[in-house]
Formats: structure tokens, C-alpha cells, sequence
């Protein structure tokens, strides 16, 4: 009989349920001890330091560059500009199905097409050197006429019949109805922000090439690097651990990374090159400015009628970045009419890009301060209004929902609230000078799904590792991938380790439209049950295991050993099982592919956005939804305006991990707050310059604007969504904030303000 025939010194836990536990941040404490070691942090051999250089006009050529001194000055390695022969060849961009941010590509003629764009680049031994080299580079341009606001005469819109949605008869419909209400509403350019700045490593070796890149996605970013120096795939490496924040500016490489790639392929030796948070503000694009025109139609009753919509974004010159505002105002009511355009507006700017809910976010804020005007003309509650033009199906897709918790929603941010004390009449709540108003709007997201893969090793010493290049961005895929092979697998989710963040491991799609979790969660979950029947089937067919010839049905895992369910003495360790049967390791590999996916499929899903899924996939449409509730204060004197409170009730389907989830819904709303009231991007129209390009300026939500704030969970497993259940959570907080700020503001003092943020002068 084998020496592990009895077992009698580790007891049997019957069972470990890890999702749904409100575990703490497996990376918490790396972070808070200064552990966690981020991309740029990486300490190479013999690296060099690359500072950009960019243009101070918004149009033009450059008709002379001075690079002379620079290229004497102490420490300087190499000055690139236009002239340099410095070959960057082109990138496949979002809007091919790529995963580069923008199609411009650096330093490859004389032209300028916005202030702020990349013309030259200075290496050098140290920072301090290559920084000093590239004040000394002079240069002189021919200017032409820019178009830098959408106002001027020379901005065309251009018109997308992609980006039209049209059922019914709106205009008709809409002169018919008893009650109408809109206006114009209108969002400023705003930024992402993230603590981290951009900046890279980038290291050539003999044909390829090793980028430390903090990415949303890796695998994204491989590609676009194998395009822009002409290289094999395969050559391409890129090494994202940890990522300080991004909000969707990390969601595709940027243009500085090609510099350092090209540079460290010249000069055959390392370079990073970090952009300081001014030029942040211009090396690649937030939210767009964008313009509405909507009008609600309704009866007396409050049934809505028709709406009507027209709307337009800004865009590079040369580029598109498609902020579609109708994404919301034709999915989250019911009318028999309906009628939008979306425009694109080309001006002299660096292309914007994602940010948090892209689409989502502005089109939620027109139409549910919209809503807010509506209720008041018909003398209702902003909530009765809601619940009458609730979409008992998708009115677009015209096909059932997956799940929609809104009416729950509603219902317990409300009590939770204390919204049934909320007088009518605006203006009828005060402290002092200061007015009181309750404010609240609606909110969604859809649920994105892109195929993909993950890999769980269980190694010699018996630690467990899950493996996958999905990136973790401040949202906690370290820790829900723990939990759920933890689950499967019956350890404690510290017995686990995760790695992400690496080409090198099992392909992943973009951390972004809120899919990462429920994509990686299913494959990982998937992967676990067949390591589970490896380990069963080892053990099982291993003569000197405790457990050999027993039928796999009798067996199971729990504290990382195999047991025998009848006679738990029967026990043996994974190290001891792979020792025993020869195995230094032993690994399981699933995906969750279609069974005929091919090789082709896999490789775009990993490294294009041509395999996402869209909402209404599978003959429902899956969405997470939410009921935001609001109290202000505004001082009737100063025209201030604090938020006091907010109470946030979301669906977003089964929830991996309460306090993970509670983190990202509670700072979207803390965004809401500062797009409401802080968030603007000053353009100087004379010459496209960004005048508040620093966080001392750029105002965003800090500690002290931030009150009580309250998340609830309303929301049930949606398995028709997705393979565990979840739905759509970090983008979901932000949606519908700002226009229930909106919507108390106006509560408070009887001014509509549609134009955010809301400034003093829009008050007094």
C-alpha cells in the first residue's frame, strides 16, 4: 500500500465558495508598499532617454529646425526630426479594427496638423541631459489657416449613415405631441487623467524587440508594433504588469511608443522615454467636445411620442474618433418614433479617443436632463416619468433583454434615498443661503464579449498559477481570477498566484468596454474544471497514489490535495501527485472560442477589435443598468455648488467580487462628479493651444468634493449575458452622474444649465 494511503494531519474543508466574497485586492498591498513594479520602472543596462519634442502651432509646415546645438549639447545620442530618415511604416487604427490609437505616425514629413503634435525627439545619456538638448532646438514654421473650433465656418460635418437611427415617424409625431421638452446640450473636451503618465521602454535586440508598455492591451499593442517597425509578430514583445490608471487612453498604443521603438532600433540599445503630464494633453486625445439638439414628444400622460435627435463630435483632421451620442437615447425608453444623426466634425486637434464610456456617457446626459425637463412640464416625478417609458424589450433591436434590474433599481436607490420627500416645485428646499436640490437620472452600459484564452499551471512545490496576457488596470483581475480558480479548484485564492500583462502569455482581448472580467472569468473558470479532471485522472492512473483505480466519479479536490470521497484519508498533495507520476508541472489550456474557431479567429480576437461581440449577440440584448440619486447644495450668493450625497443603485448581473465591484461603480461616480462640475479642456482659438495642460488647471474631483456616496447592488446572475453571469461594471458608474448633478442643480435654483460643467457664471 502507498505511504499516503492515510492522511490524518490536514483536515477537510468541505467547502470554498470565493466569488462573491468582498475579498481585498490581491495587489493592494504591493501597491501601498511601493512593490508593485510598474512598466517605465523596468532598470535595463546601458538605457538611454528619450524626450519628445512637439509643435507650437495648429497648422503648417515646418519650413526650418535648428537641431545643431542640440546634438552638441553634453550626453546627446541622436536628435530625430523629419529629415531623419527615422522609418515608422503604418498602423492599423481603431476604426480598421486595429488596436493603434491614431493612423498619424511621427517625424515622417514636415507637416503640422495640431499644436501640441510630436516633431522632434532628442536621446541622450540621462533625462536631465536629453530634456536640457531639446530646449535648444529652434524651429520655424510656415503657418496656415487652422480650424480649431467646430464653429467656424471652414468645419464641415460629415455625415455617417453608420451613425443615423431612424424608426417610425418622428418629425410628425413630434409636432403632434401634446408636451415637448429638449434643448441643446453640450459637453467640453475632457481627459483622461490617469496618476500614471505615458512613457515606455523599448529594447531591440537582433530583429526584435521588448516594449514595457502600461497597456490595456497587450496583445493590441504587439500588433501595432510588428506593423509600425515591419517585423514578425512573433518578434514583438510587449510587458504590462501593472497599469496606473487609464480610463481608455491605454486602451490603444500611442504614437510616443513608435518613436522609442524606432530609436532603440537605431542607436541598438534601450530607450524610454516618459511624456511629461502637459504633453499628455496633446500626444493623444480624451472625450471629444460634442453638441446635441434632442427633443422629447409626449402626451399628457407622460407617454412619450417620439424623439428626435441630431448630434456631432470633434475628430483629427486627418483621423476619426466616433463619440456616438444616440447609443443611449435610442435603447433606454420606449417610443413608437424615433429619428437621429450622428456627425463627425474634422478640426485641427490630436484625434481623441476613449474614455470612460465613450458614447454612453454624453448620450445619457442629454437625454436624461431631457427626461428631467420633460417630467416638469408634465408636473411629475422624475421617477413615475421613467417607470411610464420603461422598454419592456430592446426598442432598437426590437429583441428581449438579457436581464434589466432597473425597475429594482429605481425602487431601492430611491428608498435608500428617501426620494419620496423630495418636493415638486424647484427652489423649495433651503439651509440658510443655501439652496437644496435632488436630482436623478438613468444609466447603462452594454455587454461587450471578445473571445478568449487562459492557462493554469500547477507546478513541481505544488503552487497553482493562473496565466493570461489580459491586463489589470486598477480593476482587480488578479483577484477575481484567484477566486475563480479557486472555486473550481476548492484552495484559498491566496494559494494562488495570477500573472497577466505579457504577449508571452495565453491570448487576451482589450481591458476595455468593460468585457475583461466576464471574458477572462469564463475562460479561467473553464480551465480550472479541466485541470481538475487532469488532476483526478492523475491521480486515479498514477499505481502508487492513494486514490489509484478509483473511479473518478469518488474523487475530489479540496486544500490542494485529491481525496477519496468515501475515506477522505485517502489523500494525497499536488506536489506529491506530480512527483509521484514524473510530472515537473502540469498545465490545462481552455478558451472560450467558438469549438470551429480557427487559428485566424483566435489571433484576432487577441489582437484586433474585429471578434468583439456586439450587445445584441445570441437574440438578446445584454445591458447593465442604473439609477443614480442625487443632493446638492448651491449657495445662493457665490453660485458654489457641493454635492452632499449620492446614492447609486446598479445591475450589472452577478457580481465576482462585491468590493471590487462597489470600488469601480463608487469611482465612476466620483468622475461623474468632476465632469459635473470641475472638467474643462480650455482651447486657446487663436492657436489650438491647450491652456490648462496640467493638473494644477485641468480640475479634477479631489477628496474634498467628494461626499457620502452609496452603491447597491441590485443586480442577478444574467447567464444569457455571459458564462458566469456578470454583466458591464466599471463603466457603468459614471453614466447618468452628471445629469443627475444637472437635474438637482436645476431642483435647487430653477436654472437649467445643459452646458457642462457647471461654472459660477452659469448660476448668477
Amino acid at each position: 500500500m502507498s505511504t499516503f494511503e492515510t492522511r490524518d494531519d490536514v483536515p477537510l474543508k468541505e467547502s470554498y465558495q470565493s466569488l462573491g466574497r468582498p475579498l481585498n485586492r490581491a495587489d493592494g498591498s504591493l501597491k501601498v508598499q511601493g512593490l508593485a513594479a510598474y512598466a517605465i520602472e523596468k532598470s535595463l543596462e546601458n538605457m538611454a532617454y528619450a524626450v519628445v519634442v512637439q509643435s507650437t502651432i495648429p497648422a503648417g509646415r515646418i519650413s526650418r529646425m535648428d537641431i545643431d546645438r542640440a546634438r552638441q549639447a553634453p550626453g546627446v545620442l541622436a536628435v530625430y526630426n523629419s529629415q531623419s530618415g527615422l522609418k515608422i511604416h503604418p498602423a492599423k487604427t481603431f476604426s480598421q479594427g486595429g488596436a493603434a490609437a491614431q493612423t498619424f505616425i511621427p517625424l515622417q514629413d514636415d507637416r503640422v496638423l495640431w499644436n501640441g503634435q510630436h516633431i522632434a525627439l532628442v536621446v541622450a545619456e540621462s533625462l536631465e541631459e536629453a530634456t536640457e538638448a531639446a530646449a535648444l532646438i529652434v524651429t520655424e514654421y510656415e503657418p496656415q489657416a487652422a480650424v480649431i473650433h467646430p464653429d467656424d465656418p471652414q468645419a464641415k460635418p460629415e455625415a455617417s449613415e453608420a451613425l443615423t437611427i431612424s424608426w417610425g415617424n418622428a418629425l410628425p409625431a413630434l409636432a403632434a405631441a401634446d408636451v415637448q421638452a429638449g434643448g441643446v446640450y453640450t459637453t467640453p473636451r475632457e481627459y483622461n487623467s490617469p496618476i500614471e503618465p505615458h512613457g515606455c521602454i523599448a529594447h531591440w535586440q537582433n530583429g526584435s524587440i521588448t516594449l514595457w508598455e502600461p497597456s490595456q492591451w497587450v496583445g493590441g499593442a504587439r500588433q501595432v508594433v510588428s506593423e509600425w517597425m515591419n517585423i514578425p509578430h512573433e518578434n514583438v514583445r510587449i510587458v504590462s504588469p501593472y497599469v496606473g490608471g487609464g480610463f481608455g487612453c491605454k486602451g490603444g498604443i500611442q504614437p510616443h511608443s513608435a518613436l522609442a521603438c524606432a530609436a532603440s532600433r537605431e542607436l541598438h540599445r534601450p530607450v524610454k522615454l516618459a511624456l511629461t503630464r502637459p504633453q499628455t494633453f496633446t500626444s493623444f486625445g480624451g472625450r471629444p467636445r460634442t453638441h446635441q439638439q434632442l427633443v422629447l414628444g409626449a402626451s399628457k400622460e407622460g407617454k412619450l411620442q417620439s424623439i428626435v435627435h441630431e448630434s456631432w463630435n470633434e475628430t483629427a483632421l486627418e483621423d476619426v474618433h466616433k463619440e456616438p451620442c444616440n447609443s443611449v437615447t435610442s435603447l433606454m425608453y420606449a417610443s413608437p418614433n424615433f429619428l437621429s444623426h450622428h456627425q463627425l466634425i474634422h478640426l485641427n486637434t490630436v484625434n481623441p479617443g476613449w474614455m470612460r464610456a465613450p458614447g454612453e456617457n454624453p448620450s445619457t446626459f442629454a437625454l436624461e436632463v431631457a427626461m428631467d425637463e420633460l417630467a416638469y412640464a408634465l408636473k411629475m416625478d422624475p421617477v413615475t416619468l421613467r417607470q411610464i417609458n420603461y422598454a419592456e424589450e430592446d426598442p432598437k433591436a426590437k429583441i428581449p433583454w438579457s436581464s434589466r434590474q432597473l425597475r429594482e433599481a429605481y425602487q431601492r436607490g430611491a428608498e435608500a434615498f428617501g426620494w419620496s420627500k423630495r418636493p415638486v416645485e424647484p427652489r423649495s428646499l433651503r439651509e440658510g443661503r443655501q439652496l437644496i436640490g435632488w436630482g436623478m437620472a438613468s444609466g447603462t452600459y452594454p455587454v461587450n464579449r471578445t473571445p478568449g484564452e487562459a492557462q493554469i499551471v500547477v507546478h513541481g512545490d505544488g503552487q497553482i498559477e493562473v496565466q493570461s496576457s489580459g491586463a489589470d488596470i486598477g480593476t482587480g483581475t488578479y483577484t477575481i481570477l484567484a477566486q475563480t480558480a479557486a472555486d473550481v479548484l476548492q484552495v484559498p485564492p491566496e494559494a494562488i498566484t495570477v500573472s497577466l500583462g505579457d504577449t508571452q502569455l495565453p491570448r487576451a482581448p482589450v481591458a476595455g468596454g468593460s468585457q475583461l472580467a466576464n471574458v477572462l472569468t469564463g475562460a479561467v473558470h473553464k480551465t480550472a474544471l479541466a485541470l481538475r479532471d487532469k488532476l483526478i485522472a492523475l491521480a486515479i492512473s498514477t499505481e502508487q497514489s492513494p486514490l489509484w483505480q478509483a473511479s473518478p466519479a469518488d474523487v475530489s479536490l479540496a486544500d490542494g490535495h485529491v481525496w477519496l470521497n468515501s475515506a477522505t484519508e485517502r489523500r494525497i498533495t499536488f506536489s506529491e501527485l506530480l512527483a509521484l507520476s514524473g510530472h515537473e508541472t502540469l498545465v490545462a489550456h481552455q478558451d472560450t472560442f467558438a469549438k470551429d474557431a480557427s487559428e485566424d479567429d483566435r489571433n484576432a480576437a487577441d489582437r484586433t477589435s474585429s471578434m468583439m461581440l456586439p450587445s445584441t449577440a445570441g437574440g438578446v440584448s445584454a445591458h447593465s443598468w442604473s439609477a443614480i440619486f442625487v443632493e446638492v447644495a448651491v449657495d445662493e450668493d457665490f453660485g458654489t455648488v457641493r454635492v452632499r450625497r449620492m446614492v447609486g443603485a446598479f445591475d450589472s448581473g452577478r457580481v465576482y467580487n462585491p468590493k471590487l465591484a462597489e470600488s469601480q461603480w463608487i469611482g465612476g461616480m466620483v468622475m461623474g462628479i468632476g465632469q459635473a462640475l470641475l472638467e474643462q479642456g480650455v482651447i486657446d482659438d487663436r492657436d489650438g493651444r491647450i491652456a490648462n495642460a496640467s493638473l494644477a488647471d485641468y480640475l479634477i474631483a479631489v477628496n474634498a468634493d467628494i461626499p457620502e456616496l452609496t452603491a447597491i447592488d441590485v443586480g442577478q446572475p444574467d447567464y444569457l449575458a455571459t458564462a458566469l453571469g456578470g454583466k458591464a461594471v466599471g463603466e457603468l458608474g459614471i453614466v447618468g452622474v452628471a445629469a443627475a448633478i444637472l437635474n438637482a442643480v436645476w431642483h435647487a435654483t430653477g436654472k437649467r444649465i445643459r452646458d457642462l460643467p457647471i461654472t459660477q457664471d452659469k448660476l448668477l
